[in-house]
């Protein structure tokens, strides 16, 4: 979803959870997150990204786990400006 603000949103709600990773837009006009941190703040922020901001409408979620070794490189959460 463009337009709405859902980066931002995702990086302030992923940033309170202290999670490590980046959202970003895709070619395709989706939104592209990558997120580590503990499960249960990843439980949490999944249930952020179905609701979405306000205005918002998200029509699919999909997970994909994330290797140990892709997550040692990862900060501070951040919005992504590369595709």
């Amino acid at each position: 979803m463009q337009g709405v603000g859902f980066r931002w949103y995702v990086q302030r709600e992923a940033s309170r959870l202290d999670l490590r990773g980046w959202v970003r837009n895709t070619e395709e006009g989706h939104v592209e997150v990558l997120a580590s941190g503990a499960v249960t703040e990843l439980d949490v922020l999944r249930d952020k990204l179905r609701q979405g901001p306000r205005g918002s409408r998200v029509d699919r979620l999909s997970e994909h786990q994330l290797a140990d070794s892709e997550a040692e490189d990862l900060d501070s959460f951040r919005i992504d400006g590369a595709w």
